[in-house]
Parts: structure tokens; C-alpha cells; sequence
């Protein structure tokens, strides 16, 4: 007999346990998802057509500017657009992100104590 269907076989008379980790991991999981979508869900729908940040900015001059939006709803900054480019941090951030949301996840699944009695001495 393999070493994992040994291994399942002694753990079948844990089913209680393994919902309960399975149930945490799925929610720790949707979490992430929505704390990870919010933002691209939020960007989409301010550069939608029926957006008021998706309209040309109203200036003097005859140039192209971007809108930005501030923290008040209805106040807005035009810059131009040079001032938008992708930078280095770019690559990096959101790795790094990404792995801490993971890793906290996981000490949160140790800190309930999920599979504390088999760590008994």
C-alpha cells in the first residue's frame, strides 16, 4: 500500500477536521479574490464610456489630458499624460503582494490550531 493512501486511511476518522480546514481555506481564499478584484472591478468601472472620468478634460489649452479622480467624488485633476508610464515598481509590487496575502493566509489556518492534535508531544 502507498505511503498517501496509508497516510488517508489513518486520517479518514478525521472528516470533522478536514471540513473545517477545507471551509477555512476556502474562505481565506475568496478573501484574497475579493481583496485582489475590488481594485480592477473599481478601475473598470471609472474608465467605462457612461463614466464621467472617461470624458476629456475641459481646458483652455488644445492639448490631451487625463483625468484623475481625488478623494471627493465629483473633484477631478487633468494631468498630462507623460506622467503616466510604467515604472519599475510595476513588476515588483504586486509579487510581493500577492505572497504576503498568501503567507498571512497560511499563519491565520496555524493560528486557528487546525491540525493541533497531531502536533502533540
Amino acid at each position: 500500500m502507498s505511503l498517501w493512501l496509508s497516510d488517508f486511511i489513518r486520517y479518514l476518522h478525521t472528516w470533522p477536521l478536514l471540513i473545517y480546514a477545507a471551509t477555512w481555506v476556502t474562505l481565506l481564499t475568496l478573501t484574497v479574490a475579493v481583496a485582489s478584484f475590488s481594485p480592477e472591478v473599481a478601475f473598470i468601472a471609472a474608465i467605462s464610456p457612461s463614466s464621467s472620468f472617461s470624458q476629456r478634460c475641459k481646458t483652455k489649452s488644445d492639448g490631451t489630458f487625463i483625468r484623475v479622480p481625488l478623494d471627493l467624488p465629483r473633484d477631478v485633476i487633468c494631468v498630462s499624460p507623460h506622467l503616466f508610464t510604467n515604472s519599475y515598481f510595476d513588476l515588483i509590487v504586486p509579487p510581493i503582494f500577492a505572497a504576503l496575502i498568501v503567507a498571512a493566509s497560511a499563519f491565520v489556518v496555524q493560528a486557528m490550531g487546525l491540525w493541533e492534535h497531531d502536533q502533540t508531544t
